[in-house]
C-alpha cells in the first residue's frame, strides 16, 4: 500500500488531499510513523524524529495515529488479498507476499495484478503499488520501483538488469552498518556485490558474504509461507517530559502489560520471557529479559516481572529520569503442556 497511514488519512478528511500530512506525534519526542508522498518530496520519512521533520517540512500537516482504524482497513486489504490467491503472507498492516503461481500462467499475472489495484481502488479508495517477480527478493524490490500506484514485473531474463543498477543499500538485510562497510570497499550497487570475488567480500561480510552475493544475484528460494510465527508482542510509550518517580513508571508498565496480556489472549498465546526497555532523558537505553517459571497470558505475571526489572535499574540510579518505556513478552506458545503453565493461567485455562 502506498504511503497507508497517510493515504488514509487524506481519504478520510478531504482537506487533507494534495497536503503534506505527517502521521505521529508532533511534540518534542514525537516519531513520525507515516508522511505523505507530499511530504515526502520535502524529505520526510517514517520513523524520522517529528522535530526534524517539522524543520523539513513547515507546513505539514500532523494527524495522530488511528491504529485500530488502521488495523481494520487493513484487514479489509487482505480478505482482498485472499480472494486472489491462498497463498497470502502478510508482512505488516500494508504489505503481503502473494503466491500466484497456482491461480495463473506467466502471461497472466500482470492482468491478475492489475485487476488486484483495480478491486483495492474501487472497495476502499486507496492505491497500492505491486511488484512481480520470480522470488520474493525480486518482486519486494520491484514493489518499490515505481511508487506510488505502481507496477513492475520482471521477467526472469530481466532480474539481473534490474538489479545491478540498484544502490547495494536497497538489497534486504544491508543496514546502515554493512552498508558503510561495503561502500568503503568501493562496493556501490547491487551488480558491484554480485561480481566481487568471494575472497574480498569475506572480510567485509564475514559468514553473511555467501547470502549477500547470491542474494545480489537474485538467488532466493523463500517459499510464501501464508502462516507466520509471531516471535514477540510488545508495547512502547515515548514521554514529552522525564518520568521521575517509580509510580508514574509503574502505572505505564502496568498499562503495557495489560495490552500484552490482552494481544496474547485474542491471538490464543502464551508467553515465557518478559522485556522491559527503558530510556533515559540523556538517550541511553537499559535492556532486561527475565524467563519466568512458566508460561502466563496474565497481565498481573507480566507487569510484575517488568516491575522487579525496573526496581532493580532504579536502585543504581542516583537520580531517574525515564524518558522512554517499553514492555514485551517473547517464548510465545499456542498449546503449551498444561503442566509448564503458571497456577493462575492453568486454573484459567481448566475453567
Amino acid at each position: 500500500m502506498d504511503a497507508f497511514f497517510a493515504s488514509v488519512e487524506q481519504r478520510d478528511r478531504p482537506g487533507l488531499r494534495g497536503k503534506a500530512v505527517i502521521v505521529g506525534g508532533d511534540g518534542r519526542r514525537g516519531v513520525v510513523a507515516a508522511a505523505s508522498y507530499e511530504a515526502r518530496r520535502y524529505g520526510v520519512h517514517s520513523a524520522m524524529p517529528a522535530g526534524r521533520a517539522r524543520r523539513l517540512c513547515p507546513h505539514a500537516v500532523f494527524v495522530q495515529p488511528r491504529h485500530a482504524h488502521y488495523r481494520e482497513i487493513s484487514a479489509q486489504i487482505f480478505e482482498i488479498f485472499a480472494d486472489f490467491s491462498g497463498l497470502v503472507e502478510g508482512l505488516s498492516l500494508d504489505e503481503a507476499f502473494i503466491d500466484m503461481t497456482e491461480p495463473s500462467r506467466n502471461d497472466e499475472i500482470p492482468v491478475l495484478a492489475r485487476r488486484l489495484k483495480q478491486r483495492i481502488s474501487l472497495a476502499l479508495n486507496l492505491t497500492a503499488s505491486i511488484g512481480i517477480g520470480n522470488s520474493k527478493l525480486v518482486a519486494k524490490l520491484a514493489s518499490a520501483y515505481d511508487k506510488p500506484d505502481g507496477l513492475t514485473w520482471i521477467r526472469p531474463d530481466q532480474v539481473q538488469r534490474f538489479l545491478d543498477p540498484q544502490p547495494v543499500r536497497r538489497l534486504p538485510g544491508v543496514g546502515p552498518s554493512t552498508g558503510a562497510r561495503l561502500q568503503d570497499a568501493g562496493i556501490l550497487t547491487i551488480g558491484q556485490l554480485r561480481q566481487a570475488p568471494l575472497d574480498s567480500l569475506l572480510p567485509v561480510l564475514g559468514r553473511q558474504a555467501f547470502g549477500f552475493r547470491q542474494r545480489a544475484a537474485g538467488i532466493d528460494d523463500r517459499a510464501v509461507s501464508p502462516v507466520r510465527t509471531r516471535r514477540s508482542i510488545s508495547q512502547e510509550s515515548t514521554f514529552e517530559h522525564d518520568l521521575h518517580r517509580m509510580s508514574d513508571i509503574e502505572d505505564v508498565i502496568r498499562g503495557q502489560a495489560e495490552k500484552c496480556a490482552r494481544r496474547l489472549g485474542e491471538r490464543g498465546l502464551y508467553a515465557r520471557s518478559v522485556h522491559l526497555k527503558l530510556r533515559s532523558g540523556g538517550f541511553s537505553t537499559l535492556t532486561r529479559s527475565r524467563t519466568l517459571a512458566g508460561y502466563t497470558r496474565s497481565a498481573a505475571h507480566i507487569s510484575e516481572a517488568a516491575f522487579e526489572m525496573a526496581a532493580g535499574w532504579m536502585r543504581y540510579q542516583s537520580r531517574v529520569g525515564v524518558r522512554l518505556i517499553g514492555v514485551g513478552v517473547s517464548s510465545l506458545e499456542s498449546n503449551p503442556d498444561p503442566g509448564q503453565l503458571l497456577p493462575e493461567d492453568a486454573r484459567e485455562a481448566n475453567t
